[in-house]
């Protein structure tokens, strides 16, 4: 265990809320980390004892207890403004660093100033067994990405807050990809970490019908928001007419529809930032071709 509170080279964010268990196993495997870390929980309103078992069984680690919840992405943005260290590490509170090298590794893919986040491999095994996400196509570093997944990733901590951080008018789902756009637009890049995995379990407990509420409404604000004319209205349709598509049953779509309606409705009020033609086509190309090496 090396928990650092002086100089620590990362610091490991895990917004939490109502999962102790799951949690413990995430942290145990943070402080374990062979790279100087702090470790900061922050608790979004549980009412399940959370906190207590955090101050009991961790006393080490940074607890912020929040008496409400205010979402996942409100909660990530306070924990880039409380922490001390130059990179933040994220993952969920279902999640957990398969080995102690996980963090030290990650780090490694800042040495190019460049480099303004880190897409660190991931696994899920109760869903996909040993299938590896985010691994680059050659063992080398140096292949650019156009996204990252939330429970899997490593940021500068200054450049997140000099772009505004996390868009907290989306609630919940797709910040990453909205972040790193803006990230792109601002001469920056993902690469795809190489490292050990780690391990997403997506708990039981997860609310996948807040998740298909929130990411199809924000598909919305995504487009809007931040896709240069004359791009933005076939990118807006498209979108549409895929999250329609893609939803099978009856519940799911008329939970979508809704959401895509609510996220037309905020459109007059939402004012648009949109990212240079040039900024949009490359990210369009990393997500329809794939990583490219630099």
């Amino acid at each position: 265990m090396r928990i650092e509170t002086q100089n620590p080279a990362a610091t490991i964010v895990i917004t939490t809320k109502n999962r102790k268990d799951e949690l413990a196993i995430a942290l145990a495997s943070a402080i374990a980390q062979s790279a100087p870390v702090e470790v900061i929980v922050i608790d979004d309103g549980s009412d399940d004892g959370t906190s207590e078992m955090v101050r009991t069984r961790f006393p080490m680690v940074r607890l912020e207890q929040q008496a409400e919840s205010a979402g996942l992405i409100v909660r990530r943005n306070l924990g880039a403004r409380l922490a001390r260290a130059p990179i933040i590490v994220s993952i969920d509170d279902d999640a957990e660093f398969s080995t102690p090298h996980v963090v030290e590794q990650a780090l490694r893919g800042f040495a190019d100033e460049q480099v303004g986040a880190i897409a660190i491999p991931f696994k899920e095994p109760h869903k996909t067994g040993d299938l590896l996400f985010q691994q680059p196509p050659t063992p080398e570093a140096g292949w650019a990405t156009y996204s990252f997944i939330g429970t899997a990733h490593a940021l500068r901590r200054d450049l997140f807050l000099a772009l505004g951080g996390y868009r907290e008018a989306l609630i919940h789902q797709g910040e990453e990809g909205d972040y790193t756009l803006r990230l792109i637009d601002a001469g920056y890049r993902v690469e795809l970490g190489v490292s050990d995995p780690i391990l997403h379990y997506e708990s039981p407990k997860r609310d996948h019908r807040r998740m298909d509420y929130y990411g199809s409404r924000n598909l919305v604000l995504f487009a809007w928001q931040n896709v240069p004319m004359p791009d933005m209205v076939p990118t807006l349709f498209v979108s549409t007419v895929k999250a329609l598509l893609h939803t099978r049953l009856w519940p799911r779509l008329k939970v979508r529809a809704g959401a895509l309606l609510d996220g037309y409705r905020l459109l007059p009020r939402t004012k648009r930032k949109p990212v240079s033609r040039q900024t949009y086509r490359l990210y369009r190309r990393l997500k329809k071709s794939g990583p490219v090496q630099l």
